[in-house]
């Protein structure tokens, strides 16, 4: 099961000069697309239980348009184990002017990682969802 968040990161999002984000909001987005996977896998939120592996692979900055894919990748009893990818699509150019932006050929791998989501047994509504 897979999914797939597309967003405008903002002004509010710069965490740094130059409007650099914290790799934080990265991890913030791949906790929605796991609340999403644990909704539509089981009619659950369920709960982050712990990241195996965050990797900062490039930037992200206000402005930058991203798309967070997530896919469950295994399921157990309980758990539910995930990989995350973060990537830049489209950047704002203000060096060409304050609105200008260009779509990326190719997307920028920003942010990936891989974590464990569990839903307990009773919150389960398999075949609901």
């Amino acid at each position: 099961m897979k999914t797939v968040l597309k967003l405008r990161l903002s002004q509010q999002d710069a965490h740094y000069g130059g409007g650099l984000v914290d790799g934080a909001r990265a991890l913030a987005l791949f906790g929605d697309a796991a609340t999403e996977l644990l909704i539509r896998h089981d009619g659950d939120e369920g709960l982050f239980r712990a990241y195996d592996r965050v990797d900062f692979l490039a930037p992200l900055y206000a402005g930058d348009f991203v798309e967070v894919h997530a896919e469950i990748t295994k399921a157990g009893n309980t758990s539910r184990q995930m990989r995350f990818a973060c990537y830049k699509v489209i950047v704002p150019r203000a060096d060409v002017s304050p609105s200008a932006a260009d779509a990326l050929a190719e997307p920028i791998l920003c942010v990936s990682a891989t974590g464990t989501c569990v839903v307990p047994k009773a919150n389960q509504r398999k075949g609901q969802a």
